[in-house]
């Protein structure tokens, strides 16, 4: 037998006799041995994940999700404050297990991985009721003279780039939100999925979603994970799955208006 082939069989030899073996390193295995799982939230995306303004907890969708996945590791939840445009940086750093629900974005699927989806997304674009009659669709915002807001970051920013590469593009970095510049007047429209639109609309009357034939870019939204670590993606796809199958997505999207 030669040297490559007898290290190979203890190798393996070693592995069967210690099936935990494969798992170290795991971040699945840190997180049992630490009791903790930490969730990187950007707390700004209601109703997946917001700060309650009188207890100042993180509520929502997502954070449903998460404590109870952090239920059934039999783990303790901290949830670790981030924004968009370093929520993947925090996967790469190790600053957190995994994040709250994000798009699939084949940009961050570059650097990050991401769990099967367990929410659906899409984009629509929002302005003020008294400006609506000024917007027929998609491409009645596409005008030199139209102010679309993004968030810094976020997958509406690449979008509203691409769907109106005629508008002025006012790019605003968090906490600040894209349609906080509309509440203000200092941009006509922007653009948000319609999860958060609908929340949006309860809060504050005076938005509306501009009438468009149907939502853009739909998309499936996941977590996101150390795109390395096949142990820890794999336990949290199963986890996942038996939810679906459980019926326990669906009845959080009734909780929190998402259907």
């Amino acid at each position: 037998m030669g040297t490559r082939l007898l290290i190979g069989t203890l190798a393996l030899l070693g592995f069967l006799a210690n099936p935990l073996a494969a798992q170290d390193g795991s971040r699945l295995q840190k997180i049992l041995e630490s009791g903790t799982l930490r969730v990187g939230t950007t707390g700004d995306f209601n109703p997946m994940s917001f700060k309650d303004p009188g207890s100042n907890d993180y509520q929502g969708f997502d954070i449903d999700v998460t404590k109870q996945l952090a239920a059934d590791m039999e783990v303790e939840i901290e949830f670790v404050p981030t924004d968009w445009k370093t929520l993947v940086n925090g996967v790469v750093a190790d600053k957190y297990d995994l994040t709250t629900s994000a798009s699939l974005s084949m940009a961050r699927a570059k650097v990050a991985g991401y769990s099967d989806p367990y929410v659906e997304f899409g984009t629509v674009p929002m302005t003020l009721k008294d400006n609506v009659g000024k917007f027929d669709g998609w491409d009645s915002i596409n005008s030199a003279d139209t102010k679309v807001a993004v968030t810094l970051g976020t997958v509406f920013e690449a979008q509203a780039r691409g769907y109106f590469p005629d508008a002025e593009i006012v790019s605003v970095e968090a906490p600040a939100r894209d349609y906080q510049e509309v509440l203000a007047g200092r941009a006509m429209v922007s653009v948000t999925s319609n999860v958060e639109a609908a929340s949006l609309i309860k809060t504050y009357p005076e938005l509306t979603v501009i009438p468009v034939d149907k939502a853009r870019s739909r998309r499936p939204g996941a977590f996101l994970l150390d795109q390395n670590d096949q142990v820890w993606i794999n336990y949290v796809n199963h986890w996942v799955n038996l939810k679906h199958t459980e019926g326990f997505f669906d009845e959080l999207a009734i909780k929190w208006g998402l259907q």
